[in-house]
């Protein structure tokens, strides 16, 4: 029976520092020989399984650690902030990440014999703990790594399996609204790709609801229900999390970059920056700076 020792070994095998992808479509692996500080992205549908370690994150105001043996699962864009929180050279943190693909999903369900229904909304977050069900396909995932020659056969196989384990599952209801292109989560996940495109320009609700088809009440409530915030609130995020990536990458003023990422008032910018990460703009850019000039003591910058 496989163990978690298994899939730690199989990561640890076919894993360098950072988060990589890997010869087997939509599966990327992460490793970390040491912690690390807080960052911010947007993350697209997928499971992330933690191996070994421990991660902490945020969505909006609501902080939840993973560790061993854990796993999350996103059903739509979000915009998350993490840390590694437990690593070392002895116990690096692994974790294997597989983006959902909806159109895969729609062919289990169907070789399950469900009917596509519309369902209520749900969270687009949800959180598990591994069984051996789950544990055992994504160790043969992994190890199909170290066999390149059988992951054009075995792979899509092996996801299959992964899937219809979910989809068996507490997300299950989740992952069937992903599957759907005509479902309330789809029509949000159209939403937070149209926000994401257009997150530098003034967001007008009424046209972005139009565009997806949906009511102003329904919009707003299935939203908040998805992703924990409003439309507004998910597009300050965006903006903010751009700005704090320039501020690192871009010799430019705190207001130059407020203006880049849709901000009107850079005196606006500085108190909602402040807000969301705990420091001014531009000392936020100087301590950024600095510490991405610092030499590294390991494989991987703290």
């Amino acid at each position: 029976m496989t163990s978690l020792i298994d899939l730690q070994h199989a990561i640890a095998r076919h894993s360098v520092a950072g988060f990589n992808q890997t010869a087997v479509p939509r599966m990327a692996l992460a490793r970390a020989d040491s912690v690390s500080g807080g960052s911010e992205s947007v993350y697209e549908a997928w499971l992330l399984v933690v191996a070994q370690g421990r991660v902490r994150m945020q969505l909006g105001d609501e902080p939840f650690e993973l560790s061993a043996e854990r796993y999350a699962l996103t059903s739509v864009d979000l915009p998350l902030t993490g840390e590694v929180c437990e690593a070392s050279t002895q116990q690096p943190f692994l974790a294997l990440a597989l983006s959902l693909e909806p159109v895969m999903l729609a062919s289990v369900l169907l070789d399950m014999g469900e009917q596509l229904l519309d369902l209520p909304p749900s969270a687009g977050m949800a959180l598990g703990v591994l069984g051996t069900d789950l544990l055992d396909p994504l160790t043969r995932l992994v190890r199909l790594l170290s066999q390149p020659v059988d992951i054009g056969m075995l792979a899509p196989m092996i996801e299959r399996e992964i899937l219809y384990r979910l989809l068996l599952g507490e997300p299950g209801a989740m992952l069937r609204q992903l599957a759907l292109s005509d479902s309330r989560l789809s029509k949000i996940s159209n939403a937070i790709s149209h926000i994401r495109r257009h997150y530098a320009q003034p967001l007008r609700i009424e046209v972005l609801a139009k565009a997806v088809g949906m009511s102003l009440s329904s919009l707003h409530r299935h939203f908040q229900a998805v992703t924990g915030m409003s439309p507004l609130q998910y597009q300050k995020r965006l903006r903010l999390q751009e700005a704090r990536r320039q501020l690192t990458a871009r010799q430019q003023s705190a207001a130059g970059i407020a203006f880049a990422v849709g901000y009107e008032s850079p005196s606006q910018f500085s108190r909602e920056y402040k807000r969301m990460f705990g420091v001014a703009p531009s000392r936020d850019a100087l301590e950024l700076r600095q510490s991405v000039l610092q030499p590294r003591r390991g494989p991987m910058t703290d």
